[in-house]
């Protein structure tokens, strides 16, 4: 170990259980989540690690949005009223309705504008969507599979605002679908990290 310089607080000690989960972990399909999925004193340790992000001037700028059954069921039935009068194809309905109707649970991860001069814009953007992979890493981490959706339901912002009751300036980041994995996901390519690196020294 190398010497450690004086008035160092916390020198360095590798986490070996939490670097082996972030090297290995991956997002399930949603399509393979079934029920169970947690109930609300399970999910209550997640939200609040999801929680846990950097937060430039602590303004808190996401909310979250938990659709259980009858919720899920609800906006199913709103996405396929809402494709209909829109024209959508089937199979570009059938996308964001089934997101909704064969989830055994979901967290809609919700951008929330805070006014203020310190922290731009974009800063409260990157804290929402670092909020998302952190529910995602949360949930995985306590045994359970899950993913971060978008797609129409959360990119259109009429159907988000009208079957979410979002308020002015509120936009969805994403849905977080969290459940009992039903099979062993595939591995996927991974990036070459080497080839991604400018070492600037």
């Amino acid at each position: 170990m190398k010497d450690i310089p004086p008035g160092t607080v916390n020198p360095a000690v590798r986490n070996e259980t939490v670097m082996e989960f972030l090297l290995t972990r991956r997002s399930r399909p949603a399509k393979t989540l079934r029920a169970p999925a947690p109930d609300r004193a399970d999910l209550m340790p997640i939200l609040t690690a999801a929680s846990r992000v950097p937060d430039h001037g602590k303004l808190e700028p996401w909310r979250f949005i938990v659709l259980e059954r009858e919720g899920l069921d609800r906006l199913a039935a709103a996405a396929a009223s809402h494709a209909d009068k829109m024209g959508m194809t089937a199979e570009q309905a059938g996308k964001g309705i089934s997101q909704f109707s064969e989830s055994p649970l979901a967290v809609a991860v919700v951008r929330v504008p805070r006014t203020t001069e310190k922290v731009p814009e974009i800063e409260q953007i990157l804290s929402t969507g670092a909020a998302c992979v952190s529910l995602v890493n949360a949930a995985l981490a306590s045994g359970w599979g899950a993913c971060w959706l978008t797609g129409w339901p959360a990119h259109d912002h009429a159907f988000a605002a009208k079957a979410l009751g979002l308020q002015p300036g509120e936009w969805v980041a994403g849905f977080v679908h969290v459940g009992s994995e039903s099979v062993e996901p595939p591995e996927r390519p991974r990036p070459d990290v080497a080839s991604l690196i400018t070492w600037a020294g």
